[in-house]
């Protein structure tokens, strides 16, 4: 397939994403801010306990936050938009290798989420359609939403109660957790008490930060503004681990076999595509290219772009897509 697209950066540092980390060491990254808020290491919410293992989220109304709505095919508004601009911009990311990152010897930005942003744009446009590529920061992507800077993103975004209030998500299209990634040479061991008093770094506005916040295990949280940043901070010694979705890691690993996951996953975070709360016929329409990508069992797209981003990089006994949750309307 074919695509005409373009790359804009929009706010905040974007590190260029190279297979090898090392290559962007000597570049300037964000200042990482630590948490201090006085009291000693290994004291407060958090110290001598660790956060409950794959915990899923569930909303205060005991709904499913990965619930979406029903799919439909049906142009309106917001899919019409689109149309007659004959572009579709979608927010992702171009440091998150295997995900979305920028290929060093090509240019473009390519990964997993990629994949899927190339089929909802074909959808959308037909054949060669026009894609714009709006770099944004961890925690620009509600606002550049929002704002509607996009029409779309695509980008590692986990699906929680508390987004929804600000953003639509399409049905999930993967499910990753929150995990460590830490020196193979550390004696630190996942989110426990080997995490005490260490520098325990992560992206400002990922979900890592929502479940810092709430119990940091004793551990002094620092936030950049993208999760690259964390892996060149740990790669200079100025944090000793991270805390990031193991999807993320998986990619972080694989640049660096130095570093490697450690402990249990702490949460069940699906994935999904954000858009804005007035665009229903665009979620729909999105929901309808997902049921789409995941047909076809071992044959199918996602399967596909499995293989070639993800198949050797992450440990997964039987992949599959997470199967569609939808509310009744």
């Amino acid at each position: 397939m074919s695509v005409r697209a373009a790359a804009v950066a929009v706010g905040g540092l974007a590190l260029a994403a190279a297979i090898l980390v090392q290559t962007v060491l000597s570049t300037a990254v964000p200042t990482p801010v630590p948490v201090d808020d006085g009291r000693e290491a290994g004291h407060g919410p958090g110290a001598t306990r660790a956060l409950p293992t794959a915990e899923r989220e569930t909303c205060a109304d005991g709904t499913d936050p990965a619930e979406s709505l029903r799919p439909s095919k049906k142009a309106g508004p917001a899919v019409r938009r689109i149309q007659r601009a004959g572009r579709l911009v979608v927010g992702v990311d171009q440091n998150s290798y295997l995900w979305g990152y920028r290929d060093p010897s090509s240019g473009d930005i390519t990964g997993f989420d990629i994949d899927l942003v190339k089929a909802i744009a074909e959808d959308l446009l037909g054949e060669d359609p026009e894609i714009v590529y709006k770099t944004v920061p961890t925690d620009q992507r509600i606002p550049a939403v929002q704002r509607r800077e996009v029409d779309m993103v695509v980008r590692t975004m986990s699906i929680t109660c508390g987004r929804l209030k600000d953003v639509a998500f399409s049905t999930a299209y993967f499910e990753a957790g929150q995990q460590v990634l830490a020196p193979r040479s550390s004696p630190i061991t996942g989110f426990d008490g080997t995490l005490r008093g260490k520098r325990l770094c992560t992206a400002a506005g990922s979900t890592a930060q929502t479940l810092l916040e709430k119990d940091d295990g004793g551990a002094r949280p620092v936030y950049v503004d993208n999760q690259l940043d964390c892996l060149v901070r740990l790669q200079l010694g100025e944090v000793d681990a991270v805390l990031t979705d193991s999807a993320l890691a998986a990619g972080q690993a694989a640049q660096d076999p130095s570093v490697h996951l450690v402990g249990a996953p702490l949460t069940v975070e699906p994935y999904g595509v954000a858009m804005h709360l007035e665009d229903e016929d665009l979620v729909r329409r999105v929901n309808k290219v997902l049921e789409d990508y995941r047909r076809g069992g071992g044959n199918s797209a996602w399967m596909a772009a499995y293989k070639r981003w993800l198949a050797d990089k992450m440990e997964i006994a039987e992949p599959a897509p997470p199967a569609p949750a939808y509310r009744d309307r």
